[in-house]
């Protein structure tokens, strides 16, 4: 069997590797050893139990394939080197880069909260109950719904969100923008349009033009970034401005046919979301096995699809294209997709 090497468990990998685990001497590497529901983890800061609901180990869901946990070094054209200190380095006959994305911080002061993982947030939990006057930097999709589950179990909390923009998560459609904003000022959520948070020093949050407030925690939800560094030496030629991988229609990196690329890493224009990610999946599961098989490959085609906000337990907001639906439907539509996600890895 060819040896296939998966780097990154997230949406993408993780559904790669358990649908080929069978068609390859498969080898899935992940800083992490779990699966995680990440649009789930925002639940977590008020609910600390709600974490179980959303990881599964990998080796729960790989019965046959072989779990490194362990971060990239380096990719060359054959091999993946592990970062540990004996440097493991593991061949290919094909790889899938899916190491998907990152916050990063603008600036350097401790006690940030970057909303990244369940295990970094459930510290968090005990701190948040106490504290009183909450900061979010940035108004896009994850700050808003951070600000919906805050609001939602705290309504007597004071909230800021600091936005770098004019209005909150700006690239959707205005009556979804409308909504949000709307649904968040009832709540008692203030906005800080324009400025950018350059410092944060003795519980005091400082922007560009000299704004200053009271900040007893601090959340990041902003400032994404592509893993890109271990393309960085032998792969420079094939990241775009944004460290972003260029593919090509069949996601194949370019200039590479037995090296494919899915999730957030990839160049394709269209939203950085976990159904993007997986649907990009389905290609590169497809052209694997086709490209074994001496089949032709499948194009993917970039198109708009169903996006849902969670403004709280029982509150969202439900896009496509130009069509709006707001309340407790999108609310119950997320936790549904978090459910029908971790069934499949529970099977």
């Amino acid at each position: 069997m060819k040896k296939l090497v998966v780097l990154g468990g997230g949406f993408a990998g993780a559904k790669i590797a358990k649908a080929l685990e069978n068609s390859f001497d498969l080898t899935l590497i992940d800083s992490k050893d779990y699966f995680e529901f990440t649009p789930g983890i925002l639940k977590t800061i008020v609910n600390h139990q709600h974490f179980k609901k959303i990881q599964i180990p990998h080796k729960k869901y790989l019965k046959k394939a072989r779990v490194i946990t362990d971060k990239v070094k380096e990719i060359t054209k054959k091999e993946v080197v592990l970062s540990k200190k004996n440097q493991k380095i593991i061949a290919f006959d094909y790889l899938v880069i899916a190491l998907g994305s990152n916050y990063n911080p603008p600036f350097k002061e401790k006690n940030i909260i970057i909303i990244t993982r369940i295990n970094h947030l459930k510290r968090y939990y005990k701190q948040l109950e106490k504290s009183h006057e909450i900061v979010i930097i940035g108004g896009g999709i994850v700050g808003i719904e951070l600000a919906g589950e805050i609001t939602s179990k705290y309504p007597n909390k004071g909230i800021t969100i600091i936005h770098k923009n004019d209005k909150l998560i700006e690239r959707n459609h205005a009556k979804a923008i409308s909504y949000a904003d709307k649904f968040l000022r009832k709540k008692g959520v203030k906005f800080i349009f324009n400025e950018n948070a350059i410092s944060y020093k003795k519980n005091i949050i400082i922007t560009d033009k000299e704004t200053k407030i009271k900040a007893d925690m601090v959340f990041l939800c902003t400032g994404i970034k592509p893993n890109f560094h271990p393309l960085e030496k032998n792969f420079k030629n094939v990241l775009n401005e944004k460290k972003q991988i260029k593919v090509n229609e069949f996601l194949q990196v370019e200039n590479y046919k037995n090296i494919f690329a899915a999730g957030d890493i990839t160049a394709v224009k269209e939203e950085k979301l976990a159904q993007n990610a997986e649907k990009q999946a389905d290609i590169v599961i497809k052209n694997l096995i086709n490209t074994i098989n001496d089949k032709h490959l499948i194009k993917y085609q970039p198109k708009p699809r169903i996006m849902v906000i969670s403004l709280g337990r029982f509150n969202g907001i439900l896009q496509y294209k130009n069509f709006i639906l707001t309340g407790i439907i999108p609310g119950i539509l997320k936790s549904f997709v978090e459910w029908k996600t971790m069934t499949r890895y529970k099977i």
